[in-house]
């Protein structure tokens, strides 16, 4: 019987570990998405909106979109399976680009706005894919799975920004225009991509078993993990989408900005091809405290200085921060639910995180504009305080249950 359990476990491994190149390529040319939209949004933006302390608007709705696609998403992926879900998302990438490309051509603050929307509900899409790497995976698989594909963002780094760099001049004075129908056909080929996936629809008796959603999201280990997911990713992207801007502020050059929000996407995609064996040695709750006060150290550097390495290093810094943190809330969550509760979970703690983005990414041209880049980067202290304190606190009355169960179970060994 053991033995045809551990031959399961290595079939079921085998498939994941398939899907998982195919989601990494995925992510990979997704990423070229979001680069495009936060290396362009606010300078765009900036250009098409009736007032300077808008030009950040069009970021903040890729990351409404974001927030309004994640529990769809879910429903999707629990009612016709994952991969549906996963074409779904592409066609939306396609539309974004042509949207953009359209929006820019014709100077239209308003359907570039959509056009940003839509990447964000294409980005929503995306986001569900280091959770669908673990889908049947083994246990002890399941870290090294989501961490994988979170790997292959380090390609979305380079990719993106460069196709950026290379397309943003061709229709002048168009600036960007190119580089968003180009952003379309990369979309297109990702949808050959996930096509290929293998994930089954679910079984029907996974459409409504499992736990009430209160009852799994009450859970102080669940509390925890989104509550740092909450803290992580936003606090990320507000210092994310107002440098681009604050760089141009400051006199610095567009292939300034480029180039820094290129490392920062390799820096917050390169440690995932290690951030899975280091939760699996160290535990996540450990990883994700080094991420979040990695985002504390990469504000210390962005108040620290207003040259280009001063950016550029603050970028760095945020994006390991982000990927530690992240990638370790993301595998807490895992840890919270069982098989045939993960859609509804995954999408849940999905939505808490982007709404959160939502609702801080439409402060964030107020407060660079009325405070300027040191306010934006000070705004990083309270929150990773807060999460650092809960997650000490959940990891010690977790420590203290299991030392309680080990006493009652051994009572003469201590």
């Amino acid at each position: 019987m053991l033995d045809v359990t551990t031959a399961n476990e290595i079939a079921a491994d085998a498939r994941v570990r398939a899907n998982v190149v195919r989601l990494a390529a995925a992510q990979a040319l997704t990423g070229a998405n979001s680069a495009v939209v936060f290396a362009t949004g606010a300078i765009v933006g900036a250009t098409l909106a009736p007032d300077m302390s808008f030009a950040t608007v069009p970021i903040s709705m890729y990351v409404v979109g974001l927030a309004a696609g994640t529990l769809p998403t879910g429903a999707i992926s629990r009612r016709f399976g994952r991969r549906a879900a996963f074409i779904t998302g592409t066609g939306l990438g396609t539309l974004t680009g042509l949207l953009g490309s359209f929006a820019i051509l014709h100077g239209s603050f308003a359907l570039f706005c959509l056009a940003t929307f839509l990447g964000g509900l294409y980005g929503a899409v995306a986001q569900s894919y280091r959770f669908a790497a673990a889908d049947g995976a083994s246990a002890a698989y399941r870290p090294k799975a989501v961490s994988w594909v979170m790997a292959g963002g380090v390609f979305a780094g380079v990719l993106g920004p460069q196709l950026v760099q290379w397309t943003m001049d061709v229709w002048q004075p168009y600036l960007f225009a190119f580089s968003f129908l180009v952003q379309a056909a990369v979309a297109l080929i990702a949808m050959g991509i996930v096509a290929g996936i293998d994930m089954p629809r679910p079984a029907p008796a996974d459409l409504h078993g499992g736990r009430p959603l209160l009852m799994i999201v009450t859970q102080p280990r669940f509390i925890a993990a989104a509550l740092c997911g909450v803290i992580a990713y936003p606090l990320m992207n507000l210092v994310m989408t107002s440098a681009p801007l604050a760089m141009k502020m400051c006199g610095l050059s567009v292939s300034d900005s480029n180039f820094g929000i290129q490392w920062h996407i390799v820096a917050m995609y390169g440690p995932s091809f290690f951030t899975g064996a280091l939760i699996a040695r160290f535990g996540a709750p450990k990883i994700v405290a080094a991420g979040l006060l990695l985002e504390a150290g990469a504000a210390g550097i962005g108040l620290s200085g207003l040259t280009a390495m001063h950016f550029w290093a603050t970028l760095i810094v945020l994006g390991i921060g982000w990927n530690f943190s992240f990638i370790g809330a993301s595998a807490l969550v895992l840890e919270t639910h069982r098989p045939q509760e993960r859609n509804k979970v995954q999408a849940f703690n999905d939505f808490l995180v982007f709404g959160m983005m939502a609702i801080g990414s439409f402060s964030s041209g107020q407060l660079l504009a009325n405070y300027g880049w040191s306010a934006v980067n000070m705004v990083v202290f309270p929150p990773v305080m807060l999460g650092l304190a809960v997650l000490s606190l959940v990891s010690w009355a977790r420590r203290k249950a299991r030392l309680e169960a080990a006493i009652g179970e051994f009572p003469d060994a201590v």
